[in-house]
């Protein structure tokens, strides 16, 4: 790769599947508060997909802008629940006020990535999932959160679907990487056509 990519984002999943593909990357995360700037889109109006746009552009920014002759790879994730969202539990009691309020229902996951080269917004997508919960009762999902607690409290909704996870559904429509949080598909064609990656 001619252009370095730095990945403004602290998420193991989302380098390993930069790795994965065999696309060689920098790693430098974006000190942003992620709350307080949903908090504030959200009660200026803003969609979530809107949210986790403007999210995933503000990271990818603050990275461009001490990395100019770079190109920075932005990421977001939000969880649309009937128009809310969702953000990552901070308590297992919250984890399961979520997965309670969840279960039974279609929620969406939107993966955002924005890519700034040399300062600027070359190319943006959202990734759209949507995903319906089985009817778990109150003491799997309470299991289901204090096995799994250091690893989902790092998840939007309280769940990895890469992991034991997946027994909450019934129905996935959409992309799997997008669920993880990276669109990587479309990420991947970017790079060809700009000549980063080889065809």
């Amino acid at each position: 790769m001619n252009i370095p990519l730095i990945l403004a984002s602290g998420s193991e999943i989302r380098s390993t599947l930069l790795r994965n593909a065999g696309i060689d990357h920098l790693v430098e995360k974006a000190r942003v508060d992620e709350e307080t700037v949903k908090a504030s889109l959200v009660s200026d109006g803003a969609t979530t997909r809107d949210v986790a746009d403007a999210l995933a552009e503000m990271k990818a920014l603050k990275v461009a802008n001490r990395n100019l002759e770079a190109m920075v790879l932005g990421c977001d994730q939000v969880l649309d629940f009937k128009g809310d969202v969702l953000s990552k539990p901070t308590t297992k009691d919250q984890a399961l006020v979520q997965l309670k309020a969840m279960r039974g229902k279609e929620h969406k996951l939107l993966s955002a990535a924005v890519i700034y080269d040399k300062g600027e917004p070359v190319w943006r997508h959202v990734g759209v999932a949507r995903l319906t919960m089985d009817m778990s009762s109150d003491a799997y999902l309470g299991d289901y959160v204090e096995r799994n607690w250091e690893s989902i409290r790092h998840s939007v909704g309280g769940y990895k679907l890469e992991e034991e996870g997946l027994r909450l559904f019934t129905a996935i429509e959409g992309d799997y990487f997008t669920i993880l949080g990276l669109p990587m598909i479309e990420l991947i064609g970017y790079l060809k056509v700009r000549g980063v990656l080889h065809r």
